[in-house]
């Protein structure tokens, strides 16, 4: 992905966007989300309109990544004429390794700047090629704001924010290699899909380190919390099993069978995966699915002392969850903040003196 302009002009003007992109972006969300009483962490926000300013604070990330976008096909597709051959080069920064010119190798160089310092080992290269070496940097730089974005803006990137972005770089950088092989815009270059790839790593680096600090201020306890529950965990009996342990079901009581039925799957939406009957006819067991989380309950069919029971789940959108389950003739509590994670959260009453919160997902 050949992009024209290599002038040490245009070098600067490149790199003094992207820092000041970069840099800029967090702290502006953050202090506007601050005037306006919104809590970017999914707790509970002070402003009454808080849902619609966070779904126009979205719509706003939206717009600016999609100028992004624009711009990177303008530079990528739109910035030249289509040729009248295929092109492909695929020998890794061959250019880049012709750019430079080293007298004794690179060992002697690195000899070199232990025993005399950088600025003497360095010395001992010459730039032949300057124009090779801006080509790379250039490619390296149009990607950083795409692996700053994609987690920046889209919940499904953020959620693995140390994986997921460079692999999308990874990806975006071949389909565009293979688009401008197909159009002859350009060549197909194994040395942009390496420095894309580089650039899109060193972007999803700069938003762990920036954006995720800026915007989580509790972040330096948090860490600190978790490396200290590591150390002692590690020796303890599930730990090596940790990923893939799961809360996945949990029990509740009822009392009669109509009330479950009416409740749960009629109002809620679960899914009754399995019916049980006791072999006396009295008990009946309901295993009910919603997605990958299964409730377990036991009804007795007869008037019975239930003690208050609590169910906990996890959701997105809870405004609108809100307004649904108040169509559906459920009476809900105003939102709330999660004592333990800060989260926010709503409740409301369920049959058999069941309490049930939904505690909003970051």
């Amino acid at each position: 992905m050949t992009i024209p302009v290599n002038s040490p002009i245009t070098i600067l003007a490149v790199t003094a966007f992207v820092a000041v992109f970069i840099v800029l972006l967090p702290f502006i969300d953050r202090r506007v989300c601050r005037r306006l009483g919104l809590n970017l962490q999914h707790g509970l926000s002070e402003n009454a309109n808080a849902d619609a300013l966070l779904k126009l604070r979205q719509m706003v990330l939206y717009a600016v990544f999609l100028l992004y976008m624009a711009a990177f096909m303008g530079i990528v597709f739109f910035s030249r004429s289509s040729g009248n051959a295929y092109q492909v080069h695929v020998a890794p920064f061959q250019d880049l390794y012709n750019a430079v010119e080293i007298e004794q190798g690179l060992v002697d160089v690195i000899v070199t700047i232990f025993r005399e310092g950088v600025v003497e080992g360095l010395s001992r290269i010459e730039v032949i090629r300057p124009q090779d070496i801006s080509q790379v940097y250039l490619n390296v730089m149009l990607f950083v704001p795409m692996g700053y974005l994609l987690p920046y803006v889209f919940n499904w990137f953020r959620a693995k924010a140390t994986i997921r972005p460079v692999l999308a770089c990874f990806v975006i950088s071949l389909i565009t290699e293979n688009m401008q092989l197909i159009f002859r815009r350009g060549l197909y270059d194994l040395d942009d899909l390496l420095s894309n790839t580089l650039g899109g790593f060193i972007g999803q680096l700069l938003f762990i380190s920036i954006a995720y600090v800026v915007t989580h201020p509790d972040w330096k306890r948090e860490l600190k919390a978790y490396h200290r529950w590591k150390r002692h965990a590690r020796h303890m009996t599930l730990y090596p099993f940790a990923r893939r342990i799961g809360l996945s079901r949990t029990t509740l009581l009822a009392t009669y069978e109509e009330a479950v039925w009416d409740f749960y799957v009629d109002k809620l939406g679960f899914r009754v995966k399995k019916q049980v009957v006791s072999l006396d006819d009295i008990d009946t067991r309901f295993l009910l699915v919603m997605g990958s989380s299964q409730v377990e309950i036991i009804c007795f069919n007869k008037r019975k002392m239930i003690p208050v029971q609590y169910l906990t789940i996890s959701a997105r959108n809870l405004g609108k969850i809100k307004k649904r389950l108040e169509k559906n003739g459920i009476q809900v509590g105003e939102f709330c903040r999660d004592p333990y994670t800060d989260l926010r959260c709503l409740s409301f009453t369920g049959p058999d003196r069941v309490c049930i919160t939904v505690i909003e997902e970051p």
